[in-house]
């Protein structure tokens, strides 16, 4: 089968490429090597036996003797003892609280953990290029041999896909969209026309991206849509979790900012700008023309209201709500927002509130009988 034999009428004959009916994927399989192997490849200090095999990761407390695992936390120190791992990689501070098994001495101990499982696990396997046969691209596409696009796929006129794209079955293209390199659209990803995509970026399964924004004139007891002619840009080395919703801006664009990462249902409004590297945790919402610095961190189920400009390095707690700015490197919490620490001792004060009632009560009767008693005091 060729790539020019596809359901829609006609593919351009410059970018259709063979593709087998049934597009394979490869099983990863962890890789195993010898903790000296692994020290060298993290660059960490080696102590115990380095002809040690390991063959997977895991957690301390599912370790065994096969596995490597990590401890980055302190709070769960204390399963340095109980561990069965064959090694742990740590920092040299926590290095002495090993009684068991070989340490491998990292100076950013889950960053060198992360290297350990590329190492050895890899990424998701890229499945193989080829267009399936139950596809529909558009003639006038533009998608490169070396991408994959699976069952089901629809790509509309005047899409481009850059370099090793891969597209899983049921997603949606618009017109005019522009994909760059080694992007992943995971099952029942819709990007609506005209959007951009720079190169890297991942969309887990069930993002839209580039619905129209919430924008409605109300007049004379009616909502009246206005027509949102923007789009939506999103940088490289992005990715978004599952059912992400990004709107397409009245006018203009909605930028997530490069490096950015989103957990799973988060909603971003129409108008904004996301800086680099913002970190999203799932359940943030974002009103319409929010603006972020970079290196933002929002906990789960953050809300941040419309127009509101968000300083570089902010730290927002979960289930926080923004209603004014924050300036850069602030650390808020709470409902409305305030200095975390403040935020911490007024819930404290709540969470005693029946106590406090309770005495205000006792201390109102007690002020009531002093208070009779000074009467009977004068009138004696």
């Amino acid at each position: 089968m060729t790539g020019r034999s596809f359901r829609c009428p006609g593919v351009d004959p410059e970018v259709a490429v063979d593709a087998p009916q049934s597009i394979p994927f490869i099983t990863s399989i962890p890789m195993p090597m010898t903790l000296e192997e692994l020290a060298r490849l993290l660059g960490a200090e080696l102590h115990g036996d380095g002809t040690h095999v390991v063959s997977g990761c895991a957690g301390l407390e599912e370790a065994g003797a096969d596995d490597v695992s990590f401890l980055a936390n302190r709070r769960y120190a204390h399963c340095l003892a109980t561990t069965r791992a064959g090694a742990v990689i740590l920092s040299k501070e926590d290095a002495d609280q090993l009684d068991n098994g070989s340490a491998l001495i990292a100076e950013d101990p889950y960053f060198a953990f992360r290297e350990a499982m590329v190492a050895m696990y890899g990424f998701r396997p890229r499945s193989e290029p080829g267009i399936s046969e139950q596809a529909i691209v558009h003639l006038g596409a533009k998608v490169a041999a070396s991408c994959s696009v699976q069952d089901f796929a629809f790509i509309a006129a005047n899409a481009r896909l850059g370099e090793r794209c891969v597209v899983y079955p049921h997603c949606y293209i618009g017109e005019n969209v522009v994909i760059g390199d080694d992007c992943t659209l995971f099952p029942n990803v819709t990007i609506y026309e005209s959007c951009v995509l720079g190169d890297r970026v991942h969309l887990h399964a069930g993002c839209v991206i580039g619905q129209d924004g919430f924008g409605y004139a109300t007049h004379e007891g009616s909502h009246h849509k206005i027509p949102q002619v923007g789009n939506v840009v999103i940088e490289d080395d992005v990715e978004l979790g599952a059912n992400c919703a990004v709107d397409r801006a009245t006018v203009g664009s909605t930028v997530i900012g490069a490096g950015t990462k989103l957990s799973d249902l988060v909603a971003i409004g129409h108008g904004t700008r996301l800086g680099s590297h913002n970190l999203i945790v799932a359940q943030v919402g974002l009103a319409g023309s929010v603006q972020t610095g970079s290196y933002v961190v929002m906990g789960g189920q953050v809300g941040v209201a419309g127009h509101l400009k968000i300083g570089d390095g902010v730290q927002i707690a979960a289930k926080s709500a923004l209603k004014d700015d924050v300036e850069d490197h602030a650390v808020v919490g709470g409902a409305p927002a305030m200095p975390l620490q403040l935020a911490k001792r007024n819930y404290l004060a709540f969470m005693r509130l029946g106590e406090y009632v309770r005495d205000l009560r006792r201390m109102k009767k007690q002020v009531e009988e002093l208070q009779r008693r000074l009467d009977e005091t004068k009138r004696d």
